[in-house]
């Protein structure tokens, strides 16, 4: 996979407080990893470089608006995202008290995501981007190879990977640039998403791997 500014392009899930600052409502599932990692480190890393070298970065993120707890039917982890609070915001159309939530960007991504273009995606709404318009957004922009990473790794990041990979992307997943929940029954997420990876992507790569191929 060559890594090239023309049609490769970053995209990160959910790259939000709830899942990224050690005040987010999920610190306790996903810190350990996160830490690790050093995810947000890593991300800053890969924003910085897409912006210096002209690369697309595309932001698909997760909100809930209070329409969305008259869902019927919800798995695991969606009940416990409606229970607990997580990417809560107002209103579709009311940004009154996001500024600084769980749904709001971390700080220290801020100014790469609000610097006019990066390319900010309607939400999706359970894992993967069947429910918004990231895929337009990319083949609008001619994009065909995604660097891909935020969180979480065996949930949004892995259904993104599935559904680019049926789209017809060529896709390398930075493997430092995300993280997972750790669960006492359900296991190790990011753990369980490595595996995955493996079998699926075009590519699993560090950021420094990918730094020294972004040209």
């Amino acid at each position: 996979m060559e890594i090239r500014s023309h049609d490769t392009a970053i995209v990160f899930i959910d790259p939000q407080n709830d899942v990224l600052s050690p005040t987010g409502k999920n610190w306790g599932a996903v810190g350990a990893s996160v830490t690790e990692n050093r995810t947000v480190e890593n991300m800053e890393r890969l924003f910085k470089a897409a912006k210096a070298g002209t690369y697309d970065v595309f932001i698909s993120p997760h909100y809930f608006y209070p329409t969305d707890k008259g869902w019927k039917i919800n798995g695991p982890l969606e009940a416990d995202e409606f229970r607990t609070g997580t990417f809560a915001r107002s209103g579709l159309l009311n940004l009154e008290g996001f500024e600084d939530s769980g749904a709001d960007w971390l700080d220290r991504f801020k100014p790469y995501i609000n610097d006019g273009k990066t390319i900010v995606v309607a939400p999706h709404k359970v894992f993967g981007p069947e429910t918004n318009d990231l895929v337009l957004q990319l083949r609008k922009r001619r994009i065909s190879k995604i660097l891909l990473g935020g969180m979480l790794a065996n949930m949004c990041v892995e259904a993104h990977l599935r559904e680019f990979l049926e789209q017809g992307f060529e896709v390398a997943v930075v493997k430092d640039a995300t993280a997972g929940p750790r669960h006492p029954v359900w296991g190790d997420g990011y753990l369980a998403a490595m595996v995955n990876y493996q079998f699926l992507a075009h590519a699993v790569l560090s950021t420094d791997e990918v730094l020294s191929q972004m040209i």
